[in-house]
């Protein structure tokens, strides 16, 4: 495990673009289905228990929080989406400010898509695909919770998801990850690293599709 990220902080929560930190420097930013695992896999990506919290109430944290790993370099937890209980004001909401983020933060270097390997490419995250696609922004897929499903079957699908994704001229790394076995870190660390020009720890392997 790359070090860099066991000193990610606590930087700033906003709800409006208007509390985002300045637009400068280059953030990676993560996204995910409520449910998906995506609070889960950013703190065992950054070895801590709860820098990213989850919420009570799935789907009602409408907070873009904003981790700082350096002086210049931030991770981005967005809020979960497709959660049905949300109301539809707050959807409207949650794609108004989605919208803004990925489409006019100059910082963000790449979007990592946080799936669950047994439920993946739902409507919402093609939705979010779509919007990645159009600002040219690099992607990455974590299949997340695959220790619930053997080793073929997960990989299996890392495959038909990467081939789904260039089907639909999605330019995309996909791979299975396990935030309770903490398996896949080292390869979601390779893409962080490229995406954020970090020095990889000797031996750390670039994520592959």
């Amino acid at each position: 495990m790359n070090p860099f990220y066991q000193q990610a902080r606590f930087l700033i929560s906003a709800a409006k673009p208007d509390g985002f930190p300045p637009d400068e420097g280059m953030e990676v930013a993560f996204a995910g289905r409520s449910n998906a695992g995506k609070s889960s896999a950013i703190n065992v990506l950054c070895n801590q228990r709860a820098l990213a919290r989850t919420s009570k109430t799935p789907g009602r944290t409408q907070l873009i929080n904003f981790f700082a790993l350096d002086e210049t370099r931030r991770l981005v937890d967005l809020p979960g989406y497709g959660y049905a209980k949300v109301p539809e004001a707050m959807r409207r909401a949650w794609r108004k400010l989605m919208e803004h983020y990925l489409g006019e933060r100059a910082c963000l270097k790449g979007l990592v898509v946080v799936m669950d390997i047994r439920h993946p490419l739902t409507d919402h995250d093609w939705t979010m695909l779509g919007w990645a696609r159009e600002r040219g922004l690099a992607v990455h897929v974590l299949l997340t919770k695959a220790d619930k499903i053997r080793r073929g079957p997960a990989m299996e699908t890392a495959r038909q998801v990467a081939r789904a994704l260039g089907d639909a001229g999605i330019e995309a790394t996909v791979q299975p990850f396990s935030a309770l076995k903490r398996e896949g870190v080292d390869d979601a660390h390779g893409i962080l690293d490229q995406w954020l020009g970090v020095t990889a720890e000797p031996g750390a392997r670039a994520a592959s599709e």
